[in-house]
């Protein structure tokens, strides 16, 4: 059984997109493409995807990942454009490798983001930013399925700041851009939070809704405060000729 991994993308207004809109529309794209997947068993079989860590609706996304099983290998490369073909435009399929190495959902420990907040004065934004990094704590409060929750969302902040402005942005209307970096924890971290918290200590409140964009989510480097491709380690191991542990038991074990 061959496993392949995929990154893919949420632009536009597919930012929209719930997790389980993408994917029927991942699995139509399947059938066009003509994937040969494997399924699980049971009464009712479905097509071996696992989905890691997929960013909220109404988020944007650069990074989203997932992993497929085949009963018959393909090529990574070719496998991805049939399937990019086969997916609406927004929802894009970008990378692809051959799953190598075991833990791609370990790997993804921390993401990238980028907040646009249109009407909100650079100045001000930096303002805020720095009060936030000041801060010890910063607690914020979301709705769960039990009520109320009341948390510390700064010790999951690895860096934020503001970033100076898009090219596509009118220069005569306010916008600020800020970059963050946030650990996955739990209780999870959003940039609904941090901005919840940007309020909190700074008093900012964007008059629209931010704009979200996931740029990146892997492993987090904590002497650089880089966020790494998950993918990397399987490239290497494909250039190397390494194979998983599993892959050497099965390779060990008696006919």
């Amino acid at each position: 059984m061959q496993r392949i991994r995929l990154r893919y993308t949420k632009r536009g207004r597919l930012r929209f997109t719930s997790h389980r809109d993408f994917q029927r529309a991942f699995e139509r794209a399947l059938r066009r493409a003509e994937v040969p997947m494997a399924y699980s068993a049971g009464f009712t079989p479905h097509p071996k995807v696992s989905y890691a860590n997929a960013a909220p609706t109404g988020t944007g996304s650069e990074a989203e990942y997932l992993e497929i099983a085949l009963t018959a290998e393909r090529d990574p490369d070719k496998l991805r454009e049939l399937l990019d073909e086969s997916m609406p435009v927004g929802l894009d399929i970008i990378d692809a490798v051959e799953a190598r190495t075991s833990g791609l959902a370990d790997r993804l420990t921390a993401s990238v983001w980028e907040l646009r907040l249109d009407g909100v004065a650079p100045e001000d934004a930096e303002r805020a930013v720095a009060a936030f990094n000041a801060a010890e704590s910063v607690e914020v409060q979301r709705m769960a399925k039990n009520g109320m929750r009341t948390f510390d969302a700064r010790p999951a902040v690895a860096h934020l700041e503001t970033v100076g402005p898009q090219a596509d942005r009118p220069t005569d209307q306010a916008c600020a851009i800020l970059r963050l970096v946030v650990r996955h924890v739990t209780p999870a971290v959003r940039p609904d939070d941090v901005l919840s918290g940007l309020r909190a200590v700074a008093d900012l409140a964007p008059p629209v809704a931010a704009a979200v964009t996931r740029l990146a989510q892997g492993l987090f480097d904590e002497e650089t405060g880089t966020v790494t491709d998950p993918l990397a380690p399987d490239r290497e191991a494909a250039v190397t000729g390494n194979t998983t542990v599993a892959e050497a038991a099965a390779a060990k074990a008696p006919a």
